[in-house]
């Protein structure tokens, strides 16, 4: 049996009226085995066994944004934004993230989300080294290959960042997008500061191959922060120039 985690998204919520719209979307995800909606303090709370990106879309569904503000227990989840190093995409880098969680001193599960990309098969890995110098090129040998990854629906970003009040071109190239649910028999703690590259090539990186370094993220309940220290920004206006790079749930 999988065992579920607990998620804590931010939602802005006005009334009752969005409680119940935010609760009958919720009710419709399969994987979902509770759930909690604080409107007061405009907090979801839920527990299950499903990527925190198919609840963050299934709440963007009612026209509501979310923010996930913790995932699993303290000192148990990771997250990785996937970049890339090719010249051609300096101005929209980034294409995917990954947000990792543990569900038990070695087994994980990894919500990786990819946007942007040609059509086809990409195969993810964990690399030894955090070192992005080179791009992909310089971040060591394989530590942990992950399941492929199929891009096979249209890109997303114009129609879903446009409804979130961006705008981001991705020009004549004609992108998709992909999401999969990986498991690995890891420990979240020995990720840090390593990092995943997404590779066209299986079993090789290549110059062009997305990566981005693992870094601590915080566990449920442990992040209650609504205005960022370095920038003196709210997590709302934050959630806006991460939508304008590309990361849309």
């Amino acid at each position: 049996m999988t065992v579920g985690f607990e998620i804590v998204f931010a939602v802005p919520m006005e009334c009752n009226d969005c409680v119940e719209s935010v609760a009958n979307a919720l009710k419709r995800v399969d994987g979902i085995q509770k759930f909690d909606i604080d409107l007061k303090k405009n907090l979801v709370t839920t527990e299950g066994t499903i990527p925190p990106s198919a609840i963050v879309r299934a709440i963007q569904a009612t026209g509501k944004d979310a923010i996930i503000r913790g995932t699993g227990k303290p000192d148990s989840a990771a997250v990785c934004i996937l970049e890339s190093f090719d010249p051609k995409d300096i101005k929209q880098p980034v294409k995917g993230l990954a947000r990792i969680v543990g569900v038990s001193p070695n087994d994980l599960f990894i919500d990786l989300t990819v946007n942007g990309l040609p059509k086809g098969t990409y195969y993810p890995s964990i690399r030894t080294s955090g070192d992005l110098s080179k791009g992909a090129l310089s971040t060591g040998e394989t530590f942990y290959n992950l399941d492929p990854v199929e891009l096979s629906k249209p890109s997303t970003l114009d129609t879903t960042i446009n409804s979130l009040g961006a705008t981001i071109h991705t020009g004549d190239e004609e992108l998709y997008s992909g999401q999969e649910f990986l498991h690995a028999k890891l420990n979240v703690n020995e990720l840090i500061g390593r990092s995943v590259v997404l590779s066209k090539l299986q079993d090789k990186v290549s110059s062009d191959s997305l990566v981005g370094v693992i870094a601590r993220s915080a566990g449920a309940w442990e992040n209650d922060k609504q205005v960022c220290s370095c920038s003196g920004k709210t997590v709302w206006q934050e959630r806006t120039d991460a939508i304008a790079k590309g990361m849309t749930v």
